[in-house]
């Protein structure tokens, strides 16, 4: 059994080796450095020490480190060099050898490594909480725009950040929310930052070809089929359509005088899509319209006759209409084929002849024409966050072919306004697009933070940075969002062009990811990106799906309460929105301030990391 001595004797120069190899990697990186402003200089070469230790499989060293009894290098995160150092100098102790000269501690020391992700953190996402670190960030529903109300709950129940998704609503919204948002910080006493997220280049399902014009409506039944509660119909003029006052199941603009006609207890009998009749029974008028019930299920299509009666005695006539068009999902199983085209042309399911025999394959257009330029056979294409997964047989530039590999055993719907993944293609596209410019220029004067979706490289970054100095806008922060396959192997180089510009951010947009990577890998590929955002003092926000089931329902699952905890290892967890967002947004502080009390840093063993290695020259 070898002694402490000669062990000690003998990793010596392993540790040694690995150090020295981490100063060569940041000396051949001088000029991005000296592009980083010097207050964030030591962050990037403390982040270049990082890559330059997970170049290495240290497992076996942390094995004879654990031996000794020192520190197995494990959290050397935020400070890898002065790790370094100290373990060189507790080996020489213990063999007994004096400390090697000219071994002075660079980089960034032991204590300041975790105070400078902390001061990162608080420049870029404001002062946490006093009960917990992480903060809180709430993407705004559209009804933050009219209720004031919800912002005050939300700003109570512990939101930090107030996040304006730029996919959805528009600017005269948007101000809306801002505006909402100040009046609730003067009426708690809270301060809240406002951050902008533009969505990117729009990589979606578009359009299904209608199948006609129907409006659906059921009544509730028991178990044992008896009706608990009749379907509620809206009856509107068709020449002044109202919109509902109340919850309803159906709206059928009729002709103004029938509805002008009517009276309470009076029936509409309408035509149904299978020849039978409904008949709707008027319960109560809400302006010019009407509030009916009925017993039945109904299929109701365009243009369908409308009686009303009084009694036995017909009082008025006409048809229904318009109603909304119906576009039915495209259903795919493993084996089908689907043609994904451009946006000109709609969707259509599969059509086949009488012999059941192939005539056209099922087909979705896709919005992003870029696609057609770039993918390639046998490459992975993937709908609806991963629920539906196709390998690319052929692609004809403006139609791709693809077989279906991965979707439910009783097959899966495929709808229109679903994202598109292509883990395996490289998009030649800006991930700044015109209409992200747009809203920039619009949103700059009255936010805090600013995200930039889909990155794949460092030029994206640098692209967005370009633009905030066209609008005098610099010192906002900016939030990268990693959600791409080709984001994440380029991580290393995308933090270091973003310490150019600080503050900085990093969310990990989970929901894209797992498609990207493949959902076996996704808490691997996590855990990494809080490993190099850490070792670059760089804040991250966990995003994507937390606490999703009780936003929208009410109750948490099991498995969101142990995400939420765990999410208490970033800077900062968002919140989507949700119809009980207030009361989730006051469940997470709770969870977060229960953790607050708990180191969540698990110590892995540190094999190499392939993210590790940076190209030939730096961006």
């Amino acid at each position: 059994m070898p002694t402490s001595h000669a062990i000690a004797s003998r990793l010596i120069p392993i540790v040694a080796g690995i150090r020295q190899h981490a100063l060569e990697l940041e000396l051949g990186h001088v000029e991005a450095i000296e592009a980083i402003p010097e207050s964030h200089r030591n962050s990037a070469c403390n982040l270049l020490h990082y890559l330059s230790l997970r170049q290495h499989d240290i497992r076996d060293l942390q094995q004879q480190l654990a031996l000794l009894g020192l520190s197995r290098l494990a959290r050397s995160e935020a400070h890898t060099l002065a790790s370094l150092d100290a373990v060189i100098h507790a080996l020489h102790a213990l063999a007994g050898k004096p400390a090697a000269e000219g071994n002075e501690r660079n980089g960034v020391n032991i204590h300041d490594g975790d105070g400078l992700l902390r001061t990162h953190a608080e420049t870029l996402l404001g002062t946490p909480s006093p009960t917990h670190s992480s903060h809180i960030m709430v993407t705004l529903p559209s009804e933050a725009a009219s209720q004031p109300q919800l912002l005050r709950d939300l700003l109570e129940a512990g939101m930090d950040i107030v996040r304006i998704n730029c996919a959805h609503d528009g600017p005269d919204e948007w101000l809306a929310m801002i505006h909402n948002l100040r009046a609730a910080e003067q009426a708690t006493g809270r301060t809240c930052r406002i951050h902008a997220d533009l969505p990117g280049p729009k990589l979606r399902t578009g359009e299904i070809e209608p199948i006609g014009r129907l409006v659906e409506f059921k009544t509730q039944r028991d178990a044992w089929g008896r009706v608990t509660a009749p379907a509620r119909i809206w009856l509107t003029p068709r020449g002044r359509p109202e919109a509902p006052s109340l919850d309803v199941d159906a709206t059928l603009p009729l002709e103004d005088g029938l509805i002008q006609a009517a009276n309470a207890k009076d029936i509409v009998e309408v035509e149904d899509s299978r020849g039978a009749r409904r008949q709707l029974r008027l319960k109560e008028r809400f302006g010019n319209s009407w509030l009916a019930h009925c017993f039945q299920r109904g299929f109701i299509p365009d243009d369908s006759e409308a009686q009303l009666y009084r009694g036995d005695e017909r009082i008025a006539s006409g048809t229904v209409g318009p109603l909304p068009e119906v576009c039915l999902p495209i259903l795919l199983h493993i084996g089908d084929k689907l043609l994904v085209t451009s946006e000109s042309q709609p969707g259509a399911m599969a059509r086949h002849d009488d012999a059941g025999r192939l005539i056209r394959a099922a087909s979705i257009p896709c919005t992003l024409d870029a696609v057609f330029a770039a993918a390639r056979p046998d490459q992975a294409i993937w709908f609806d966050d991963g629920r539906i997964g196709g390998r690319i047989l052929e692609n004809r530039d403006d139609v791709i072919t693809v077989e279906i590999t991965h979707s439910s055993p009783q097959g899966s719907k495929l709808r229109s306004e679903k994202g598109i993944n292509l883990p395996d293609t490289d998009l030649a596209i800006p991930a700044l697009t015109d209409k992200d410019k747009a809203d920039l220029a619009i949103l700059a004067p009255h936010v805090d933070t600013v995200g930039l979706s889909f990155v794949r490289g460092p030029d994206d970054l640098t692209d967005l940075h370009h633009e905030l100095q066209a609008l005098k806008a610099t010192h906002l922060g900016t939030i990268v969002k990693i959600e791409t396959r080709q984001g994440f192997e380029h991580l290393p180089e995308i933090l270091l062009a973003g310490l150019r510009n600080p503050p900085l951010g990093v969310m990990v947009a989970r929901g894209d990811l797992a498609v990207e990577v493949g959902f076996e890998r996704l808490s691997e590929v996590q855990e990494e990106i809080l490993w190099l955002c850490e070792a670059a003092h760089v804040p991250v926000i966990w995003a994507t799906q937390v606490l999703e089931t009780m936003a929208k329902r009410g109750i948490p699952s099991r498995a969101e309460v142990s995400d939420a905890a765990l999410s208490a290892r970033a800077e900062c967890v968002m919140l989507n929105k949700g119809p009980y967002i207030v009361e989730t947004t006051r469940f997470l502080s709770g969870v977060l301030a229960r953790m607050g009390g708990h180191n969540t840093k698990r110590s892995p063993i540190m094999r190499r990391l392939a993210v590790s290695e940076l190209p030939d020259r730096a961006p």
